[in-house]
């Protein structure tokens, strides 16, 4: 996958290209649905499937009250990106010149001179150029200038929820992982390194490995059923994310505790990535650590009795 982060660095000669425009946070069924499309028909029509994005999300620029939490940082969603076989990504710099590009702007130099684009295909809801003022109908009206044609796909449910980056924000925060994981068709992930912990977890109840700080959207405070990846091993665990009351911690924290152990060469530069799969419980203030021990044993036993289940191919979460 080739991957162009301005106008220039798109070969005058790429193309002609079918194209999706949008922020594809999280590359949801819904994304999916839309780039496997146009790969699909570009294999088809001998041209190059294209995902137009941007760094960073608009609402950060246009909104930064809002303190937007990414399900899926850039080099995640790049990584995502590639698995669905688009050809190429351009991730194109959000700043005041892009921000003040009206809807005709857009689609003439982005979508028709540069991407030479054969067909456009978009979410029901996109809109695009200078305060959002474009539409799918002023998209298809452009089109029919330019010499491209525009796919509009309706909004996607599963289960009566909408597939969509912000109810799948919803979800995480009220911490049910177990639908999020339904409308991304996987788990939701936070990769970051090892970061230091109080030392609570090997003194007190159990060995953990602490996340470095995260800015990124985290699922609510609380304790999770977990798979985590550390480096090339893959363990079962189970995390807890929030502020450790118990101890009187004041900082956010998130620590997972890993199931099937074994002694970890880790470093500062050691990947982690930790994969949400189902809540067992709030996170609550023990009257002791003891308290606290035998709770975590319940929270492994009912962990264990989940992966014992999944991996005979039971029904686990909703």
């Amino acid at each position: 996958m080739q991957i162009f982060r301005t106008l220039d660095e798109i070969p005058p000669d790429f193309g002609p290209t079918l194209v999706s425009v949008g922020n594809f946070d999280g590359v949801h069924r819904a994304h999916a649905h839309v780039l496997c499309e146009i790969v699909a028909r570009g294999r088809q029509g001998g041209s190059n499937a294209v995902a137009v994005t941007f760094e960073p999300h608009p609402a950060r620029i246009l909104r930064p009250q809002s303190d937007l939490k990414l399900l899926t940082p850039t080099p995640e969603k790049l990584r995502l990106l590639q698995q669905t076989g688009v050809d190429a990504v351009l991730l194109l710099p959000f700043g005041r010149d892009l921000s003040l590009m009206s809807p005709r702007e857009f689609a003439e130099v982005i979508l028709s001179q540069r991407l030479h684009a054969r067909e456009v295909h978009e979410g029901f809801n996109f809109r695009f150029g200078h305060k959002a003022s474009g539409d799918t109908k002023m998209l298809a009206e452009f089109g029919r200038e330019m010499g491209f044609e525009v796919k509009v796909y309706p909004e996607m449910k599963l289960r009566g929820e909408p597939v969509s980056s912000s109810h799948i924000r919803k979800l995480l925060r009220e911490g049910r992982v177990s639908r999020a994981r339904h409308l991304l068709a996987r788990p939701f992930c936070i990769l970051s390194t090892p970061g230091r912990g109080r030392g609570y977890g090997s003194k007190y109840t159990v060995p953990t490995i602490n996340l470095s700080r995260y800015n990124e959207l985290a699922p609510a405070d609380g304790v999770y059923i977990t798979c985590t990846r550390v480096g090339q091993d893959r363990f079962e665990s189970v995390t807890n994310v929030g502020n450790r009351p118990t101890f009187g911690a004041e900082l956010f924290a998130i620590e997972t505790h890993l199931l099937n152990f074994h002694p970890l060469e880790l470093t500062p530069e050691t990947e982690v990535e930790i994969c949400f799969l189902d809540r067992l419980r709030d996170e609550i203030k023990f009257p002791s650590v003891e308290a606290l021990r035998e709770q975590i044993a319940h929270d492994v036993k009912r962990a264990r009795r989940y992966f014992h289940l999944l991996g005979k191919g039971g029904q686990t979460g909703s």
